[in-house]
């Protein structure tokens, strides 16, 4: 018998491999579904590639690839006996134990028992050799049976506690050179010093400077300048700024291209004013995931309203209502998934294309974005990992007094870990912002998307910002592409404000008398007015007037330039206290269950009003800033009064005649705003500097400006993130020659730079205003989806009414982003639905007004 197997196996045996240090062995899930050596029909293993396949994908990969031998793994469950054995360790087959695997099922310990059954088997015919057999097997594949049942899961390493890859520390941490430069980082205002993007900004923690990373397709990002800081200085080490918590931070090793650990990062961080410690004693531990602050009164009453806690919810069962299993802290991927996966578009492109993606997916499947997304996309709408318990099964636990029996829902592990491989937070096993991982997670779409089917244009629209400068009163009209709006809570709206302020009184009050503070008040917002708030006008900091050919004083207000066919609102409840924490405000907002938008439509240059010039801002060197402060013979005319009565406020002197003139002498009022919005700026204090009258200005052709560095050819990367977005590649090439490869500018400069064949774009729908705007016009029938690759002057978009009905929403629990727990609600077949983890319930009482995200589709016009 020994001869015989191993003349069978001799032909194969070129193809059979032990695994090495560093192979990873997928031995607990399918790579195209959520069967586990549990399932049925158990799990195949490639004695090749270690990839590890359900009963109905193993053909698949073996007509694929070639590869005939696997090993086939199942793991037997049951219940003990009861009696004399009843107390007995669990037993597994042959004394040993086969599947280093974590348990998929909610099984008591003590009253089950695993047996493990392993064995190869030969295709295409099926045969099968029972493991283990060491005396009839080769001593090769022997060896590399042993080391694949002796191999921990491939997820094991990453998951010490909860889900995390491993970053090692940096080499740079304990030797690292900080300059005493006097630099002192607030906790809120930041801005890139070389550019004016106020967000993904990195802190050098060699010399402080603070500069933004790099550019996404989500409009987020920024212009690469940490990195250019880098090349320039060699200074290694920077970490995020909206990342630092009590526990730590996100850092960047430029020398070492990775993300990595500092030991000594609060230290860093103290060099520049950030106390962590102080942090730490302003905020309590996290528990298993779920955050508990100092005076839980507040946050246990909204976790008991969001999660509505107390009442008796029935659960339900079938085709989309799988729940997904919580990884340790990723529950913001989860409920993201859950309500990207119940739109169609996502539902279509996906796991209506199931079968063409996985038969045409890579020799690696677990690597592949549409493979991972179609895999659990299936495994959400399935229903076939969301069974109703048997009848006896019910009655048991009836007999037993157990609780109510819930799905276990699936594990989205294998998607977490290919879509935050490389990302400072998502990789990490802290918990996230859902509305961060919904923007990335567009991102990946559209990288993904190239030349195929984009669920993602369901989201994008163009928004139209109106610049005016206030000294000359012209405007400057662009557009950008976005896929989510924010709305602003503003407190001084409350419906409730009287009681918001004896509540503050008495706060005061017993934190003066060192009492108990008093119950706290949730301030209750009108939706209308966190609507109105965002579109009031507001200041544009810094803002560069082409007409005056220097900094003015600017205002911006947005409209919708296209509707999408889905609507995402966020409600702005995070922000920075003073001392560094992210905290949320404890808000009320009477979201409607149907909205409309249509009066915020854009309408373009009106009649009457004069644009700016085309002109960009003079490059001004970072050393010459300074050198061209104003002499007394040539000083701006500045309304003096205004300005002692800003003094007498206790403002600087100099700060009070930057913001008098900079508001175009516009008044006191106007001043202080400006004061406020740039009292954290480091310069906010020094002496009015204007760029030198004498400096030559840009050109304002469509040609590249006459330096040299802009006549090369952009940046191939740059090209294809634009050309993937919908724009041509020769009108891509010209916004980049055009903005000296600044990719958000090129954004600007192609909305304000359409080509002219396409100056006759398609007509807005019926019920929906002209708009004189090109862009406006493109796509913009509701039911119409622009081929990939149709040229376009822009972004593919699905334009249509501004009318909307509320169908998800994601609520989060805790006070700051950094700790907490996030459920989604979602209206399915006229019911609200509750996915908190993998229990899928019926909601009863939908806290709509404790929202974070809303998710908005589209009203058919009848």
């Amino acid at each position: 018998m020994a001869a015989d197997l191993g003349e069978l196996l001799v032909p194969f045996m070129p193809t059979i491999r032990v695994p090495k240090t560093g192979d990873r062995v997928y031995k607990s899930e399918c790579a195209f579904s959520f069967d586990s050596p549990e399932s049925e029909g158990g799990l195949y293993v490639c004695m090749n590639t270690f990839l590890g396949f359900g009963r109905e994908h193993v053909e698949r990969h073996y007509r694929k690839t070639g590869q005939s031998v696997y090993m086939h793994l199942k793991r037997h469950v049951k219940e003990k006996a009861t009696g004399a054995a009843g107390g007995a360790i669990p037993r597994r087959r042959n004394g040993k134990v086969f599947l280093d695997l974590e348990l998929n099922r909610d099984f008591n310990g003590e009253d089950y028992e695993y047996e493990d059954e392993a064995k190869l088997v030969i295709f295409p015919d099926h045969f099968e050799i029972p493991l283990p057999n060491i005396e009839e097997l080769p001593a090769l594949v022997t060896i590399a049976c042993d080391a694949v049942l002796n191999a921990p899961s491939a997820y094991k390493k990453q998951e010490p506690e909860s889900w995390e890859e491993e970053i090692q520390v940096s080499r740079h941490a304990r030797s690292l050179r900080q300059l005493d430069n006097g630099v002192r980082i607030p906790p809120s205002g930041w801005k890139c010093q070389k550019c004016e993007m106020r967000e993904n900004l990195w802190l050098n923690l060699t010399d402080g400077s603070v500069l933004c990373g790099k550019w996404f397709f989500d409009g987020s990002g920024g212009n690469g300048h940490a990195l250019e800081h880098y090349r320039a200085t060699n200074y290694p080490l920077a970490v995020k700024l909206d990342t630092i918590t009590p526990d730590g931070a996100d850092v960047y090793s430029f020398e070492e291209e990775e993300a990595v650990l500092d030991p000594h990062i609060s230290e860093h961080l103290s060099h520049f004013g950030i106390d962590m410690l102080q942090m730490q004693r302003r905020i309590s531990e996290t528990e298993n995931g779920h955050h508990t602050d100092n005076n839980p009164r507040p946050r246990v009453s909204e976790w008991e309203v969001i999660q509505e806690s107390g009442m008796k919810l029935k659960a339900v069962y079938g085709c989309g209502y799988t729940g997904i299993k919580n990884l340790g802290n990723s529950c913001y991927l989860s409920t993201v998934m859950q309500v990207l996966f119940s739109i169609p578009d996502f539902q279509r492109m996906y796991v209506g294309n199931l079968q063409r993606i996985f038969d045409y997916s890579p020799l690696d499947p677990t690597q592949d974005f549409a493979t991972q997304m179609a895999k659990l996309g299936h495994g959400l709408l399935s229903g076939q990992y969301s069974k109703p318990p048997m009848k006896s099964e019910l009655i048991e636990q009836v007999m037993k007094e157990e609780h109510k029996h819930h799905q276990r829902g699936i594990s989205p592990r294998m998607l977490k870990s290919l879509v935050s491989r490389g990302h400072p937070e998502f990789s990490s096993n802290r918990q996230q912002d859902a509305h961060e991982f919904f923007l990335h997670l567009i991102n990946l779409v559209e990288r993904n998307s190239a030349g195929s089917e984009n669920s993602s244009d369901s989201f994008r629209f163009l928004v139209e910002e109106r610049i005016q400068c206030c000294q000359t009163r012209r405007v400057r009209y662009a557009q950008r592409v976005d896929y989510c709006i924010q709305l602003p809570a503003p407190i001084e709206a409350a419906t409730n404000r009287e009681e918001l302020l004896a509540y503050e009184a008495k706060r005061k009050e017993a934190e003066e008398n060192m009492r108990a503070p008093p119950e706290p008040v949730r301030a209750r917002i009108p939706f209308t007015a966190c609507l109105q708030a965002f579109t009031e006008p507001e200041n544009v900091p810094d803002f560069w007037s082409s007409a005056l050919q220097a900094k003015s004083a600017g205002v911006k207000t947005s409209r919708f330039a296209s509707f999408p066919e889905y609507l995402v609102v966020q409600m702005k409840k995070f922000t920075f206290g003073v001392d560094w924490v992210p905290k949320k405000l404890d808000l009320a907002i009477d979201v409607p269950d149907f909205l409309d938008v249509s009066r915020l439509r854009a309408t373009g240059l009106q009649a009457g009003e004069e644009e700016l010039p085309d002109l960009m801002p003079p490059i001004v060197l970072p050393e010459d800033t300074r050198d061209n402060s104003m002499s007394s013979t040539d000083s701006p005319e500045i309304d003096e009064g205004a300005v002692m009565q800003l003094a007498e406020m206790g403002f600087p002197v100099e700060a009070c005649r930057k913001a008098v003139y900079y508001t175009g002498n516009m008044g006191p009022e106007m001043a202080f705003n400006w004061i406020i919005a740039h009292m954290e700026e480091p310069d906010f204090a020094e002496p009015l500097t204007l760029p030198s009258m004498t400096d030559p200005l840009p050109s304002t052709s469509d040609s590249p400006i006459g330096a040299t560095p802009l006549e090369n050819s952009p940046p191939e990367e740059s090209v294809a993130i634009l050309t993937s977005m919908g724009f041509p590649r020769n009108h891509s090439i010209r916004a980049l020659k055009a903005t000296n490869n600044n990719l958000e500018r090129a954004l600007d400069w192609i909305f304000t730079h359409p080509e002219e064949e396409d100056s006759d774009a398609l007509s807005d729908m019926a019920d929906t205003e002209p708009n004189d705007n090109a862009f406006s016009n493109v796509n913009s029938h509701s039911d119409s989806t622009l081929s990939p690759d149709r040229e376009t002057s822009g972004p593919r978009v699905k334009d249509g009414p501004g009318r909307y009905e509320l169908f998800g929403f994601i609520s989060h629990m805790g006070a700051s982003t950094m700790s907490g727990h996030y459920v989604c609600h979602i209206k399915k077949e006229g019911r609200w639905v509750i996915y908190n983890d993998h229990k899928v319930c019926l909601s009863e009482r939908p806290p709509k007004d404790l929202g974070y995200i809303y998710f908005y589709r589209r009203l058919s016009s009848s």
